[in-house]
């Protein structure tokens, strides 16, 4: 495909789609015109010929109570200092509602500038450098970088084939990180990014007595908590027995598309609690009011929205699941229980065994099967590699996007592999 061919086709993705659309599906209100006047870094970081499925951040407009809240502060010229515990009365409400999480209480959370950031400061409490921190691989990649960063040893714990926690590899990582006397906390991912597995409460309550007999303190970064798709049903870490010791981080970010509005919330456990509060004063300056003022309303006021955010979201994987059986049906797929990310097995086509990695947690780096889409379909995905041990060969695809697009991706990236030559 020349440069100009990919021009007009790129310019006809969704051409027409959105007046004849379900308007109440998030996922299906904007144009690709609409989309690429974006200055964000999903849209800008490639050429315009590119097709972005790669980082977080989903191809919808803002929930109107979100964006009413944001306006009305705007008018009145409520942009000052935060104050209060409004975020974590709707975090509340929100959690006993959707999640029976009845027990989340209001005085045993701080507000942090975003889930990293707030990982990093838990981790922080009740760590110091040299320490061990437990990873279940392949992850998130700024779990390497943000804790390697802040002088923290990495252990990982690779998933089972199932792409699910392996409690053996769980436990033989605890007692590898608690070694010559370490102290060690298990990072989780919960529900799992890249894999979108949504860890059920008898695997959440053998993660927590692990931990327990071997002295491990876990945090949960719970950011797509409001993601679980039909079918499945999120459980919050702290709400199993033995839990009573940890941390979550939670945030409106992910399900109402706010990563430019930071502020999120740090939850402990009752015997976690007096450790929270000795957190620094100047982490809870990191979250703008405008910040919480969206977040708050997103958890009180965006419930329906995200609804129909859902319903949308259970169908694109649904629809994507049925493109790569007509265009790539070599691929390694399972259909994730949570998030709008999907995990894609290509090591068959053996990019990875010669790639040249820059290691876990190099965002930025793109190798094997990603470079591939890159360079030959146009489309950016999300390397493997760097999500850790095992993400070799593997590209995270983001499906939070129109029907058009993802057809129009997946077709290019058919076509790319069939085109390959080793």
């Amino acid at each position: 495909m020349t440069d100009e061919t990919k021009s007009v086709a790129i310019d006809a993705v969704g051409a027409g789609e959105v007046a004849d659309a379900d308007r109440t599906d998030p996922l299906v209100q904007l144009s690709l015109e609409q989309l690429r006047q974006r200055t964000s870094m999903k849209w800008r970081t490639h050429p315009a010929d590119v097709l972005p499925l790669w980082v977080a951040e989903m191809d919808v407009p803002m929930a109107p109570p979100i964006a009413e809240a944001l306006h009305r502060a705007i008018d009145l010229g409520d942009t000052g200092y935060p104050h209060g515990t409004a975020y974590a009365e709707a975090l509340a409400a929100f959690a006993g509602e959707r999640w029976r999480w009845d027990g989340l209480r209001v005085e045993h959370t701080a507000i942090v500038p975003d889930v990293m950031l707030g990982v990093v400061e838990m981790i922080r409490l009740v760590t110091g450098p040299g320490d061990a921190v437990v990873v279940c691989s392949p992850v998130y990649p700024p779990f390497y970088a943000f804790v390697s960063h802040d002088a923290r040893e990495i252990v990982e714990a690779r998933l089972g084939p199932d792409l699910r926690v392996d409690l053996a590899a769980l436990e033989d990582a605890f007692v590898r990180a608690r070694c010559h006397g370490r102290r060690a906390i298990f990072l989780m991912s919960n529900p799992h990014n890249p894999t979108g597995v949504v860890h059920t409460r008898p695997e959440l309550e053998a993660v927590a007595a692990l931990a327990r007999e071997h002295g491990v303190r876990v945090v949960s970064d719970e950011i797509h908590a409001p993601l679980v798709l039909p079918g499945a049903a999120f459980t919050p870490f702290l709400t199993v027995p033995g839990a009573e010791n940890a941390f979550a981080l939670v945030s409106a970010s992910k399900a109402w598309n706010l990563a430019g509005l930071k502020a999120a919330l740090a939850v402990a456990g009752p015997e976690a609690a007096d450790e929270l509060r000795l957190l620094p004063e100047e982490v809870g300056h990191g979250p703008s009011h405008l910040g919480i003022i969206a977040h708050t309303a997103a958890f009180r006021e965006g419930g329906s929205w995200l609804d129909d955010l859902l319903t949308g979201l259970d169908a694109n994987r649904r629809l994507l699941g049925r493109l790569l059986e007509e265009h790539l049906p070599g691929v390694g797929y399972r259909q994730p229980e949570a998030t709008y990310l999907a995990w894609l097995d290509f090591t068959w086509l053996g990019l990875h065994k010669a790639q040249d990695t820059a290691g876990p947690g190099v965002v930025s780096d793109l190798a094997g099967p990603a470079k591939l889409f890159l360079d030959e379909a146009r489309v950016a995905l999300s390397s493997g590699h760097v999500f850790g041990s095992g993400g070799e060969g593997h590209v995270r695809l983001n499906f939070a996007t129109t029907p058009a697009v993802l057809r129009e991706a997946v077709a290019r990236m058919g076509r790319a592999v069939r085109d390959f030559r080793p």
